[in-house]
């Protein structure tokens, strides 16, 4: 079966940032819904009329991948709206309660980036925003996407999902990282 909208695809994949750093291997075969939101455009792009066996090595820069980095997306939030044990590395789904800065967006996922005595920072862009990758995939499997794969548009959580700019309504149920 070639690979056609829709449908699902298992892949395999090597990540690396633009030095050859590796980010993320998958190597047990996961399955992507091809025509809906799991994958970036440019992996669809690379992807289609192709089958089984096929091989690619792409260059995303970060406009095909997870975007430009904006710093628009980083807050300082006050430190006694969090819990006592807050660290580096927590993530919030939405602005965390008690949050008082206007403007920030209530669909994305926020990281703690950095925490001091009387403020912590919340990073709202995806982890790998800003930077150029080397994804290096392969296709394992081709399948023909079940109804409710169809109507959700996903086969599961995606992890190329991007992060809104600050001005952009997220439709409801979308899943940002």
């Amino acid at each position: 079966m070639d690979i056609r909208n829709p449908c699902v695809v298992s892949l395999t994949w090597r990540l690396e940032d633009a030095q050859g750093e590796l980010i993320d291997e998958l190597k047990e075969p996961m399955e992507f819904f091809f025509g809906g939101d799991d994958l970036l455009a440019k992996v669809e792009e690379a992807l289609l009329g192709q089958s089984v066996g096929f091989e690619a090595s792409l260059f995303l820069e970060p406009e095909h991948a997870f975007g430009d980095y904006l710093s628009e997306l980083v807050f300082f939030e006050s430190a006694d709206i969090f819990p006592d044990l807050v660290e580096e590395g927590m993530q919030f789904d939405g602005p965390p309660e008690g949050s008082v800065t206007p403007g920030m967006p209530k669909d994305i996922i926020y990281t703690v980036t950095e925490v001091y005595d009387t403020h912590v920072v919340l990073d709202g862009n995806h982890p790998l925003a800003g930077l150029a990758l080397n994804l290096n995939l392969q296709v394992v499997g081709v399948r023909e996407a079940e109804p409710e794969e169809i109507e959700q548009g996903s086969v599961a959580e995606s992890i190329f999902t991007l992060a809104p700019s600050p001005d952009e309504e997220v439709p409801p149920g979308s899943t940002l990282h």
